[in-house]
């Protein structure tokens, strides 16, 4: 018989991004700025609900932006609890751009995850203050999790590969090596006493 104390917890961090709206569409950066789902994001996220169906969940928390709280709906999890620190990273003066707008506008190539977002119409994220964040939130999940408890998390991408960068250990800077669809489901666990990515990106119907 396995030692208890020897038993790898079999609790799990689910993490869901919000489905398509328009600028996620186009490629344009969606910090704090609300919008609502596409249809196609409406649809995929009721998809994505098939997925976490299987399993009864502890604690359900959600960005209180529309378009992660609207997901959290439509994939059956409407009573989700409003976590303010799930909200997108905040681009700042970048907000609404694209990635090749942003260059242009620098007249080099700029990257999230080395430069942050300054200041404009808001106050914009570093890549250092996204790290506390998402280590102030693990803080209080990462003893849930050990317990075996199930969390599920409904937010945005940057914010969701940040998050993943950061339970690695590798800061929020580490969500470079991470790429996530709208809607996809991803996991996060331990293994050997190791904090591990157990599942990324999974998308129902892709």
């Amino acid at each position: 018989m396995k030692d208890a104390d020897l038993t790898e917890p079999d609790g799990r961090i689910v993490l869901v991004r919000h489905g398509e709206t328009e600028w996620s569409r186009t490629g344009k950066h969606t910090g704090l700025t609300d919008i609502p789902l596409t249809e196609t994001g409406a649809y995929k996220a009721e998809l994505a609900g098939t997925l976490l169906a299987t399993r009864r969940y502890d604690v359900v928390l959600t960005s209180p932006l529309q378009r992660a709280v609207e997901t959290a709906d439509r994939a059956g999890y409407g009573d989700a609890q409003h976590e303010p620190r799930l909200v997108e990273w905040d681009y700042g003066a970048f907000e609404g751009l694209t990635t090749p707008e942003i260059d242009e506008q620098l007249g080099r190539s700029w990257t999230i995850w080395q430069a942050g977002a300054p200041a404009g119409a808001t106050p914009g994220e570093t890549v250092e203050q996204v790290t506390e964040r998402a280590e102030s939130l693990l803080a209080e999940l990462r003893p849930r999790v050990q317990a075996g408890e199930q969390v599920l998390l409904f937010s945005h991408s940057h914010f969701l590969r940040a998050l993943a960068g950061t339970w690695l250990g590798l800061t929020a800077a580490g969500g470079r090596f991470f790429v996530l669809g709208t809607s996809a489901v991803s996991e996060l666990g331990f293994e050997h006493g190791n904090a591990v990515i157990t599942q990324w990106n999974h998308v129902r119907g892709r």
